[in-house]
């Protein structure tokens, strides 16, 4: 059986109520193309479309932007060396590229949070799924505990914390992609008496500096950030989970890149 890219964009945004102003979009790509393979991934980095062509995949979906902005805006590249070496090779391969960032966050429940949660092992602590956030009452241990479980459980070599790492937590939030702003992450502590919140990123003057200032003041708040990638690239291995268990007639797998910053 034969399976078009079409039906596969159908499935992953046809039962949902239509969003007007989406980076969701298939380019560059022919919607009728016969689907060999599919591969997903956070981003569609240099690497990675590198693996997809060899791999014999002629669709790639990506939850972030090809070209290092969220609208895909490309003007300001043009004549930029990497920006043209990385198109010719798209070009070239005929591999086609969705971006599946709004309606995956917007599935109900987000798409991205539920693979987030399953690569931590916390799906049943879940107490609240809220719109951009989760609440959950875990096991107790300590911030410092807690780091090196994320760490062990996302496989990755840090993490970067504010607070007493020495901290008792349980109740926790987790917010993913760049929702670790001070206005997202920090009504939460108070609002749902939390102890620590895991977030992707956010601007370094606004919630880390809010846990600062209450740490001070004695009271039992942390802040532990994983990165943008970190946090949203366990969502699109769930994807992958969830193309290949409905159309096992393709080969699909997600892969994984490295870390993007390196300690030194």
């Amino acid at each position: 059986m034969s399976v078009t890219i079409r039906t596969i964009l159908e499935d992953l945004m046809g039962t949902m109520e239509q969003i007007d102003e989406t980076v969701d979009t298939l380019k560059p790509g022919n919607p009728e193309t016969v689907i060999t393979g599919m591969i997903t991934a956070f981003s569609a980095t240099q690497y990675v479309v590198e693996r997809a062509v060899a791999m014999n995949a002629n669709l790639l979906i990506t939850h972030e932007g090809v070209f290092y902005s969220h609208h895909e805006t490309s003007e300001w590249l043009e004549g930029d060396p990497v920006y043209l070496a990385k198109r010719s090779l798209i070009e070239r391969s005929e591999l086609a590229i969705f971006r599946y960032h709004d309606y995956w966050h917007r599935h109900q429940p987000d798409g991205i949070m539920v693979g987030l949660l399953r690569e931590l092992g916390w799906s049943a602590y879940v107490d609240e799924q809220q719109a951009t956030a989760s609440i959950l009452t875990i096991p107790a241990m300590t911030v410092s505990e807690a780091a090196e479980y994320i760490k062990r459980k996302l496989s990755i070599s840090y993490v970067r914390v504010a607070g007493d790492l020495s901290q008792t937590c349980r109740h926790v939030g987790i917010l993913v992609g760049y929702r670790g702003g001070g206005t997202m992450a920090i009504p939460l502590f108070n609002q749902h008496h939390l102890d620590l919140i895991i977030a992707g990123e956010g601007p370094e003057w606004e919630t880390p500096e809010y846990v600062r200032d209450a740490v001070h003041q004695g009271r039992s708040n942390a802040l532990i950030m994983l990165g943008h990638a970190e946090s949203e690239a366990p969502g699109m291995k769930y994807l992958a989970e969830v193309l290949a268990e409905k159309y096992p007639m393709i080969s699909t797998c997600f892969i994984a890149e490295q870390p993007i910053y390196q300690l030194v």
